[in-house]
């Protein structure tokens, strides 16, 4: 059952802090959707999602052409969530060391990347049946 949540209930967290991939939904310039197989974290005290990725990726393109609407989405069989939410890409540091450490808990430590960018989205809406 689709359902628009306010926040995630413990069974939705509980799906997401497992060992998923997911899809990145991010749009192209015409409006027309670009979707890829990612790796993300959610932090729920502060509704933001992580992804990494190269600085010079399709989704990094776009989010910094100014299309930062996006969406991720997780699914195992009937349990699914998505998150949706406005992107920003974050190159300094401290983002990336935040998300590479967060990405290493829950998959397993990344490959080197000095070009390795951070997209942050701004979680506003949660659906999700788990």
């Amino acid at each position: 059952m689709d359902s628009a949540l306010d926040a995630p209930g413990p069974g939705l967290l509980a799906f997401f802090a497992e060992r998923h991939l997911a899809t990145l939904t991010t749009l192209r310039a015409d409006g027309s959707p670009h979707v890829v197989p990612v790796g993300v974290t959610y932090d729920a005290p502060t509704r933001t999602a992580r992804v990494i990725t190269s600085g010079g990726s399709v989704k990094a393109r776009h989010v910094r052409g100014g299309h930062g609407r996006v969406a991720v989405c997780q699914v195992d069989g009937r349990r699914w969530v998505t998150l949706e939410g406005t992107a920003v890409v974050r190159d300094d540091p401290a983002s990336v060391a935040d998300a590479v450490a967060r990405y290493a808990v829950r998959y397993r430590q990344p490959r080197e990347n000095p070009a390795r960018v951070v997209l942050e989205i701004a979680v506003d809406r949660i659906l999700g049946s788990a």
